[in-house]
């Protein structure tokens, strides 16, 4: 519980962006907004709580981690040159 409630991104994606997209919004269409982020929400933990549970098995060994840290690296690498290139 404290890892997800002292995690700073949680306030900075509900407060800030979130709050200035809603905030953006028209009052009929803010009160859809919040409903869809909640429901967006709950679906999206419980897809990662049960895909966890379920993918245990797989996600226990090293070849996995590897291959996983290996894409997210190369993520990181051309998200940093597009950035650098000024895409």
């Amino acid at each position: 519980m404290a890892l997800s409630l002292l995690n700073p991104h949680v306030y900075l994606d509900t407060v800030v962006l979130l709050g200035a997209v809603g905030s953006s919004l028209a009052g009929d269409a803010r009160l859809s907004f919040a409903l869809g982020a909640k429901m967006a929400s709950v679906l999206w933990f419980s897809a990662l709580g049960l895909g966890a549970r379920r993918f245990a098995s797989v996600l226990g060994r090293p070849s996995v981690w590897r291959a996983m840290e290996a894409m997210t690296g190369t993520l990181v690498l051309v998200l940093g040159y597009l950035l650098l290139r000024g895409a």
